[in-house]
């Protein structure tokens, strides 16, 4: 009995030195040896093209044959990739452009050109299905996205398809009840983080004809408020839990967090060779788990997250509090006060509103510069404001937060510092980063003119409306494409920077286009 133990081992052993034989059941595609070679060999120019792809087979099967050929010496690895995956995505889009056509009659056209949906479940793909009709952005992004949708969903409204903005709506809420959270987009690699939180503003928008329609949606926006709260009652001062800060004061905010620490699958090569300079794993991990945190916050990448002027790998996205994202639950829990209302609990209804008062009071006294009248992020390792200037300085200006002093001089600063000839730069630097200089954004300059508004800045407002849509329709006459993001500085150039290509479709910017024509033919009115 043993020698035949011992010769057991022994086969053991030899058999765990053949990679092909050990291979796990279960092993996951981003584990996998063939995902690792193929992302760092660069078999695509965009790292997201190879997780999109369906295998044909289980992960825990491709890697056995893929160890079992790969040393051979006719092994060609995108011959490996074109035998074993299909692409079973909605193509890019492909439309002829109609030059009879206004940029405005084009967005009208392409929302059925960018509506998917309902979708089928299709084996061992990365997609997440959704029950019903949605509008993708366009160009490499062939699945929703959170907070794109919130500005998608709003060129919806103002073009009439109230149906299709419910089904969106309805959609996010369905990935709340059954993932228990909306997660970055609806694909499995983006199960570690969710993007900033619009989705009481989406609930709000499909409920304006008929308020009492903001009731039906309080299951949702609770688990939505537990996602990002749920950790509220483990903290310690000065100390971070998921996505809660307990700072020293006792006030209570929040970050963007993921709770991986690997490369992202969808920018594996990308991250992989940024922490290829980290002095250990350790601090690998780290800078892993603050892009992936970047990418948590729709900013994905932006000197807004450096801890060092001018480094990308400074990063640190997971240690500071932002001032859009405390904003937009403040948003939430006001909106949460308001169907309880509806539902006629006010004693829940009122604990929520002294919530958001109570975050309103943080957000007033913590993230404002008195120095420079200016909104600030704030770094709660280091203990202080950030440095950076941004648009997000003009969420609290949207959400009413700001005083009419405080309004005042941030509105300065946005007209004398941000304002290009194509509309507001996102920040001040030219990082290469795409969410900087030179590039503008549409979200943001919803955000920013809407926050005018807000407190009777409207000539303002008008300016940037004119000047964003005026660069809109330039581009579009010269290409006949609506794009994800704009230079702003210089008009005779496209945007650029980031870890793809600029997209074009656009989602977002036919939402935003939309809705800056309607405010300006009513202020006309």
């Amino acid at each position: 009995m043993k020698k035949w133990s011992i010769g057991l081992l022994v086969v053991l052993f030899l058999l765990s030195c053949k990679q092909k034989e050990v291979v796990s059941a279960d092993i996951a595609l981003y584990e996998t040896q063939f995902f690792k070679d193929i992302q760092l060999q660069a078999i695509f120019k965009d790292s997201k093209t190879f997780v999109d792809l369906v295998p044909k087979e289980h992960a825990s099967v491709l890697e056995s044959k893929y160890l079992s050929e790969k040393d051979k010496p006719e092994f060609d690895l995108a011959q490996f990739v074109a035998d074993n995956f299909e692409d079973k995505s909605m193509k890019a889009l492909e439309f002829k452009t109609d030059t009879t056509k206004t940029m405005y009659e084009h967005i009208t056209s392409m929302w059925d050109k960018l509506t998917r949906g309902p979708d089928s479940l299709i084996p061992n793909s990365t997609r997440i299905p959704l029950p019903h009709k949605y509008v993708v952005p366009g160009g490499r992004f062939q699945e929703i996205y959170y907070w794109d949708s919130y500005f998608t969903l709003e060129g919806l409204v103002v073009d009439g398809r109230e149906d299709l903005a419910k089904n969106m709506v309805d959609n996010f809420s369905f990935l709340i009840d059954s993932i228990g959270f909306i997660p970055n987009g609806t694909r499995d690699y983006y199960r570690s983080r969710s993007q900033p939180p619009f989705y009481a503003l989406m609930v709000d928008a499909v409920s304006r004809n008929d308020s009492t329609v903001l009731a039906n949606y309080l299951p949702q926006l609770l688990k939505e408020y537990n996602f990002w709260m749920g950790s509220e009652g483990e903290l310690q001062p000065n100390k971070a839990n998921r996505h809660v800060v307990q700072l020293g004061s006792g006030a209570v905010l929040n970050r963007y967090w993921d709770k991986e620490n690997t490369p992202r699958p969808e920018a594996y090569k990308e991250d992989i060779h940024l922490a290829s300079g980290a002095a250990n794993d350790s601090l690998q991990k780290t800078l892993y788990n603050h892009l992936r945190s970047g990418a948590a916050s729709g900013w994905d990448f932006s000197s807004r997250w450096f801890g060092t002027k001018g480094e990308f790998n400074s990063t640190e996205t997971a240690n500071i509090l932002p001032v859009d994202l405390n904003c937009l639950l403040f948003f939430l829990e006001n909106t949460i006060s308001k169907a309880y209302d509806l539902k006629g609990n006010q004693e829940e209804s009122d604990a929520f509103a002294q919530k958001a008062n109570q975050r309103k009071e943080a957000i007033e006294s913590l993230f404002w510069n008195e120095e420079n009248g200016f909104f600030h992020d704030y770094n709660f390792s280091k203990g202080g404001l950030t440095n950076e200037l941004s648009l997000a300085a003009a969420f609290p200006l949207y959400f009413e937060l700001a005083s009419a002093e405080q309004a005042n001089r941030v509105k300065d600063v946005l007209m004398e510092k941000f304002l290009k000839d194509g509309g507001l730069v996102t920040t001040l630097e030219h990082s290469g980063q795409q969410w900087d200089a030179p590039n503008g954004w549409a979200p943001l300059q919803w955000i920013a003119v809407k926050g005018l508004l807000n407190y009777g800045h409207e000539e303002e407002a008008k300016e940037i409306m004119t000047r964003w849509l005026a660069l809109n329709e330039r581009v579009y006459k010269n290409t006949g494409k609506m794009m994800e993001k704009y230079n702003v500085e210089d008009l005779s150039l496209l945007s650029g920077g980031g870890e793809y290509e600029t997209q074009d479709g656009f989602g977002w910017t036919n939402g935003v286009a939309l809705g800056f024509k309607q405010m300006l033919d009513d202020m006309e009115d």
